[in-house]
């Protein structure tokens, strides 16, 4: 896709809680998607999972798309994967 950064678990050195480090994720893939002309209205943490982050990482919600947009996604991975 491009050069965007995306927060890996080698990256929590940089983020104090498991929070900060999601919306690093949410926010390094919300710019690498506009950057392709991809926008997930309902990027964001999960908050169920956030809620209960002592016992695992909180998840990121990437649903909610409209066909189109989901369209648009699978064209921009497709043509990044060579196809």
């Amino acid at each position: 896709m491009d050069d965007a950064h995306v927060a890996t678990k080698h990256d929590t050195a940089t983020h104090d809680t498991p929070a900060q480090e999601v919306d690093a994720a949410i926010d390094a893939l919300g710019a690498a998607l506009t950057a392709h002309g991809v926008t997930l209205p309902s990027l964001g943490v999960d908050p169920l999972t956030l809620a209960g982050w002592t016992t695992r990482p909180p998840l990121v919600a990437l649903g909610n798309c409209t066909a189109e947009t989901a369209r648009r996604l699978a064209e921009v991975l497709r043509t990044a994967a060579g196809g």
